[in-house]
């Protein structure tokens, strides 16, 4: 919580509120149903919540934006993102419905007005949004075939609209299709060590009318 504070400053009293009680939310589920690794639940605010809001330091998002978020698993980087961003409405989707139950149950406890969560595959997905979010579900071309028709048209941002995706390692190879994508360091903007191979991806997409 101490780092969210610290790189997010401007957060209001229920936003602060919010964020803390996501540990313990997830902590509850996470007894009745395996939705983050056992490992990890004890680092939830650096490997899920910070992680998931990098992407808002490579691209705000302003009111009204749409925004996708295919394989949430548990709710990330959907839910931190919904918090930081209330003027901004976010579908998160998977194909495992008891990770939905949890993603919907947590979205209800936060009071988060702008969550809607589906069991869903990416291709079934109706609408067209500014961003699509997403963190390591797949390779990058496979998730293009999944989302390329759903970007608005319209764009609103520093960024062109299209993808968001949180992806470690060397990409290289994953990215040698897609010469437009952008890749920037996570350790650029969070210190802790966890982040020294992990990335954000931006990868602009055009508008399939």
């Amino acid at each position: 919580m101490e780092e969210i504070l610290k790189q997010f400053p401007n957060l209001t009293e229920n936003q602060i509120l919010q964020f803390q009680k996501l540990e313990a939310l997830y902590q509850d589920w996470n007894a009745k149903i395996n939705v983050i690794s056992r490992k990890d639940i004890d680092e939830l605010y650096t490997k899920h919540v910070l992680h998931s809001l990098a992407i808002a330091k490579i691209q705000p998002f302003e009111p009204g934006t749409y925004i996708l978020d295919v394989g949430t698993g548990g709710g990330f980087p959907g839910i931190p993102l919904a918090i930081l961003f209330p003027e901004t409405r976010f579908y998160l989707i998977d194909v495992i419905l008891k990770k939905i139950k949890v993603v919907q149950a947590v979205a209800d406890d936060l009071g988060l007005k702008n969550v809607k969560a589906e069991q869903m595959r990416a291709e079934n997905a109706k609408g067209d949004y500014d961003f699509i979010v997403s963190r390591a579900v797949t390779n990058m071309p496979d998730f293009v075939s999944w989302v390329k028709d759903k970007i608005k048209k319209q764009n609103k941002h520093n960024l062109h609209n299209g993808i968001l995706y949180l992806k470690g390692g060397d990409l290289t190879e994953e990215l040698k299709d897609f010469p437009k994508a952008a890749e920037y360091n996570i350790a650029d903007f969070f210190a802790d060590e966890f982040f020294e191979t992990k990335k954000v991806v931006h990868l602009p997409l055009k508008f399939k009318a």
